[in-house]
């Protein structure tokens, strides 16, 4: 199982569309999880066309969004599991408050969080992941998204792609 990760997309806001690169990443995916701020449904409707996705809503989602997407997400890939949260707050310390929203982190293998836009990999038990974000670079030198590979129920490959 191969995942695309995405967070703080922004679009159209940041940006007009996603890049080419991560275009062609979701065609060698088997699924997208995105942790928030796609900014309008039309970009997560969009996604869903083209794969399976899990995803929460973010801080700068518009009422669709927050309508239609839960705040957080708990779900399992080949025996992985996960929590999905976009993030609140400044970005300094973030993590305290991704590990907060969830009672059941010792449950957890991994929790992917967005909002700070800030590419971040904290091994441990739950593994911190967020991708950062591939169209802005608001508080990172860098724009990017993540890569997470599962074989046998545990996970091969969790990596940021910078663009």
């Amino acid at each position: 199982m191969k995942a695309i990760v995405l967070s703080d997309t922004h679009i159209p806001h940041r940006a007009k569309d996603l890049p080419e690169r991560v275009k062609e990443e979701i065609n060698n995916v088997d699924i997208i999880i995105h942790a928030g701020d796609f900014t309008t449904y039309d970009l997560y409707l969009e996604l869903k066309a083209l794969k399976p996705i899990y995803a929460v809503r973010g801080n700068m989602d518009d009422d669709d969004v927050y309508d239609k997407l839960p705040e957080t997400m708990i779900f399992e890939l080949e025996g992985v599991s996960i929590g999905l949260y976009h993030g609140i707050g400044a970005p300094w310390g973030i993590e305290k408050k991704v590990l907060a929203k969830f009672k059941e982190k010792d449950k957890l293998d991994l929790i992917i969080f967005g909002h700070s836009h800030r590419a971040l990999k904290k091994e441990g038990k739950p593994i911190l992941f967020n991708p950062g974000s591939p169209t802005d670079r608001f508080f990172a030198p860098k724009r990017s998204y993540g890569i997470l590979e599962i074989k046998n129920g545990k996970i091969v490959r969790l990596d940021h792609v910078f663009l």
